[in-house]
């Protein structure tokens, strides 16, 4: 009998994509939820909270693989410890973790710095509690989703002048793409840190923008705000950009051309 995958986070924007694909692949799919949901099209969803790790344990019992893509802006290190022990007393599941492309090369060295970027300190201490589990792993860095740049535009563009990073470049990639990596690695061996997934062009922050304006049909005018401190010099420099692994096909121009209205806050 084949043995169940988890997948924290399978309700999040990655998660529903990933979850449907590992079906179609003929897994077994357990999805770990915070609060109570029954099961649905053959899977099962069972209530824990990573941040407590109450219900960890009944989750990760004897399953083959867990696939980590739960994360918020903070306290994700010690929801991955957490994950990680409760795997640990099972046996020795595949853990399998996505992580973003410059949580390696952004210093979050002051105030300023955890508090525009402290995502990517946190997504690197995850990775090295990853690493150093004694569990089979695996980690995939991607750059930044289509659905976060959209999400970021739209709140933006309500506003009658649009302020965006000045200097800063970003290389966004499509989600469903990194789902069909996900499974890739989810089904192959164990394989530490993979090659970065990046999107097929880089793009300056005023340049997505603009293209999320053109596609809703809205005129705003845009700011460029210069961001202080060691991080936002790190992005400027080109930190969260993998040109050399630029496997993602679907462009953001693509990705806007198929939204609906609704979905593009129009």
């Amino acid at each position: 009998m084949t043995l169940p995958i988890l997948v924290t986070g399978g309700t999040g924007t990655l998660g529903r994509r990933l979850v449907p694909r590992l079906q179609k692949a003929g897994c077994d799919v357990r999805v770990l939820t915070r609060g109570s949901r029954a099961d649905e099209g053959g899977v099962q969803f069972l209530t824990g909270d990573l941040a407590t790790g109450e219900g960890i344990e009944q989750a990760v019992d004897e399953v083959a693989t867990i696939v980590h893509c739960a994360g918020s802006s903070k306290g994700d290190e010690d929801k991955t410890r957490n994950l990680v022990r409760a795997a640990s007393r099972g046996g020795t599941p595949h853990l399998v973790y996505i992580s973003v492309v410059g949580a390696d090369r952004i210093p979050i060295a002051s105030a300023v710095d955890r508090t525009m970027f402290g995502y990517f300190g946190s997504k690197l201490a995850s990775e090295q509690v990853v690493a150093g589990s004694g569990l089979p792993w695996t980690t995939l860095r991607a750059t930044q989703f289509h659905d976060l740049i959209l999400m970021v535009a739209r709140a933006l563009a309500k506003l009658p002048v649009v302020p965006v990073p000045g200097g800063s470049r970003f290389q966004p990639v499509d989600t469903d793409e990194v789902a069909a990596r996900l499974v890739e690695l989810t089904l192959g061996e164990p394989a530490g840190l993979v090659a970065d997934l990046a999107g097929p062009h880089v793009y300056s922050a005023a340049d997505l923008i603009r293209g999320y304006l053109r596609a809703t049909h809205r005129r705003r005018p845009i700011l460029p705000v210069w961001l202080p401190g060691r991080a936002a010099r790190a992005v400027r420099a080109g930190a969260t950009l993998a040109p050399e692994h630029a496997a993602g096909k679907r462009t953001w121009e693509e990705f806007l051309a198929a939204g609906a209205p609704a979905a593009l806050g129009r």
